[in-house]
């Protein structure tokens, strides 16, 4: 196994009482998937009376699979920090949009910026696109899903604007994106591809856990954080002890506590299996 569980032994640290994750790349496995190990130290860990929040870039719809495999309950931040969402009442808690004069003028900067640069958009309710912007997945393309230019599909109920270019480097997109746009919104990525996910001014993973966590009653360095991407980061410097995945970007191992073992290998599991003292058959 590659990784370490941390630079103290679990003893040594006191117990968290909220642990937070990210899903693709951190908690699920290779293929997307919860698996059986991972399912039961999730279940033993809240059986402590600790709350599992998942902490994703992912928007509800695609989430409803993962619901059941981790016991469906509990409360879930997606969408970057856009939804805080009541997993077992299967409702949107609360939401932070970006008003549409924003996008839309954001979407025309960019437009100049970077000629060659399409939308999507993730709402409250749904998904929408520009006809060039093309999907990754076959729900993204689907008859139903609202399709035209941007200054037509924007609304008040968007919480993150997607931006992608088909012939320019993710990284060197990613910055141009960045520089273009200052600070009318929050730009983030986490795809492999040239794809610039951006959340209203201000929001991030970060903020959204922390009103949660405050809500609560824990504080931060009582929240236990995993991460494998830059959209993570914000996350893993707000808790009070960070892991990032062997297999992680670069950015997010530099910046975290410790390293923790690769997703494809229970990593999240293993790690919260040594700070709370878990066993086999913990479930």
């Amino acid at each position: 196994m590659t990784g370490e569980v941390g630079h103290r032994s679990p003893g040594e640290r006191p117990r968290p009482r909220l642990v937070a994750t990210d899903l693709d790349g951190t908690l699920l496995d290779a293929e997307g998937r919860v698996s059986p190990r991972t399912r039961e130290v999730i279940a033993a860990v809240e059986q402590l009376g600790v709350p599992v929040v998942f902490v994703t870039g992912r928007p509800i719809r695609w989430m409803e699979q993962l619901w059941e495999s981790v016991g469906g309950h509990g409360l879930a931040i997606c969408s970057n920090g856009g939804i805080v969402y009541d997993v077992a009442t299967h409702s949107v808690r609360t939401a932070h949009p970006i008003a549409s004069d924003v996008l839309v003028e954001v979407g025309q900067t960019l437009r100049r910026a970077v000629p060659g640069t399409t939308f999507a958009l993730e709402k409250t309710g749904g998904f929408a696109r520009e006809a060039g912007f093309l999907p990754r997945r076959a729900t993204s393309a689907l008859p139903e899903v609202p399709t035209g230019p941007l200054e037509q599909i924007a609304d008040d109920t968007v919480v993150k604007l997607l931006a992608r270019h088909e012939e320019i480097a993710p990284e060197e997109f990613w910055t141009v994106v960045e520089e273009a746009v200052g600070t009318r919104v929050t730009t983030t990525w986490s795809s492999v591809g040239a794809l610039v996910e951006m959340s209203a001014a201000g929001v991030t993973k970060a903020t959204t856990l922390a009103r949660l966590c405050a809500d609560l009653g824990v504080a931060p360095e009582e929240v236990v954080a995993f991460g494998d991407m830059p959209n993570d980061r914000p996350l893993l410097e707000w808790a009070g002890s960070s892991y990032a995945m062997a297999n992680a970007h670069p950015t997010v191992i530099a910046l975290a506590d410790h390293t923790a073992p690769a997703h494809h290998e229970d990593g999240v599991a293993e790690t919260l299996s040594a700070i709370f003292g878990l066993g086999p058959g913990s479930g």
